[in-house]
């Protein structure tokens, strides 16, 4: 899918109706913006009451973030 879209002079932009439908895209929703390199990944912001119940079950116990990683060598001739 292979859509484009112009910056308008307000610095609005419509989305293609292609990418709307495919995505289930509806008017009224919160987007993210998150920068990636050279270009903007765009993300809608889920509804609260949705993510209710996600985790449930999950052990808060034995819990690691990045910053528990090994950085390992590079092996490689």
């Amino acid at each position: 899918m292979a859509e484009t879209a112009t910056l308008s002079s307000r610095f609005q932009i419509s989305i293609p109706k292609a990418v709307r439908s495919a995505q289930r895209w509806e008017a009224g929703q919160t987007f993210a913006f998150i920068p990636k390199g050279m270009g903007v990944l765009l993300m809608p912001v889920p509804d609260p009451a949705a993510l209710a119940g996600l985790a449930e079950g999950a052990a808060s116990d034995d819990y690691r973030d990045r910053l528990d990683r090994l950085r390992r060598p590079r092996s490689g001739g």
